[in-house]
């Protein structure tokens, strides 16, 4: 062997020595722990009385993992187990003890009190079966206590829904209030609306409302024939004189573009007309043919 390595590979013979150390050594870490292992166990023998506990206390520990959430809730459902007590309710005012002494647990009670501060309102007393958490036998038990003052009854049925009518907006300069009153146009709507209008310095087309989070063809088609454009209406950024920061918060340019749109005019000298952008390599047609109703050269 030591040969052979000497004559393959030339190996000197010190070179063969420490080699065989190193060989020597890691074999002697790698069975350490076993040697320790081995001793350790010789040292502090068990008993079949100490083995045994050992695998009780193995197979506990794996009961209690496999059944914690289901021991929980055995535990908090025994906790709530108490004589049923039924009596005239109104299911919009009572607290979550007056459920359990309906028989509910503790979760089912507050479900149910959450639903009602969250704004939900019981009209009357079939509203009960929309809570998943009384079952069709608890709800056949509830019933007959039910009241409801026929004044929270009537409010529902009372409340009517103002119809909006369709009118004609000029979306470039409306504010939310004028947006709200689009028919298929809610607050929300509004908001996102004008927020969007003021990232791109206004609407040139109407299809750009598709650009507008929420709008699909159903919501366009609904809302197309109520808006118009004025193309004066419009903020023109002059791309000689704008800044990085000017530019940032536009939908229709990336940080690249953006930068690379400065750094050219910088070396170039100033944009003479739309053509002048297309020498900017990182923009593409039609990203110039997007921004061309943004931009003015003087």
């Amino acid at each position: 062997m030591k040969k052979w390595l000497i004559n393959t590979y030339g190996f000197s013979k010190r070179e063969y020595n420490g080699l065989l150390y190193l060989v020597v050594l890691i074999l002697l870490i790698a069975i350490m722990p076993y040697l320790y292992q081995y001793y350790s166990d010789k040292k502090q023998p068990q008993g079949i009385s100490e083995k045994l506990a050992l695998q009780k206390l193995v197979l506990v520990d794996r009961y209690q993992k496999k059944t914690y959430n289901y021991t929980r809730n055995q535990i908090e459902d025994a906790a709530t187990k108490r004589p049923v007590h039924y009596f005239e309710f109104n299911p919009n005012l009572i607290t979550e003890k007056e459920w359990q002494a309906f028989g509910l647990s503790y979760k089912q009670a507050m479900s149910i009190v959450n639903y009602v501060k969250k704004g939900g309102k019981f009209y009357k007393p079939e509203d009960l079966k929309k809570m998943y958490t009384i079952s069709p036998e608890k709800y056949e038990a509830l019933l007959p206590y039910v009241s409801i003052p026929k004044t929270e009854q009537l409010s529902k049925s009372n409340y009517t829904y103002t119809k909006k009518e369709p009118i004609m907006i000029e979306i470039n300069s409306a504010d939310t209030l004028e947006l709200d009153k689009i028919k298929g146009v809610g607050a929300a709507f509004a908001r996102r609306i004008v927020k969007y209008r003021e990232r791109l310095g206004g609407f040139y087309s109407k299809e750009q409302l598709f650009e507008v989070f929420g709008v699909d063809t159903a919501k366009f088609n609904e809302i197309k024939d109520q808006v118009k454009i004025d193309l004066e209406g419009i903020k023109k950024i002059n791309i000689n004189t704008v800044e990085f920061d000017d530019l940032k918060r536009h939908p229709y340019l990336s940080f690249k573009q953006m930068n690379a749109i400065i750094q050219y005019r910088k070396q170039h000298g100033s944009y003479n007309s739309i053509a002048d952008l297309a020498k900017v390599l990182i923009l593409k047609p039609e990203t110039i043919k997007k921004i061309e109703p943004y931009l003015q050269f003087k």
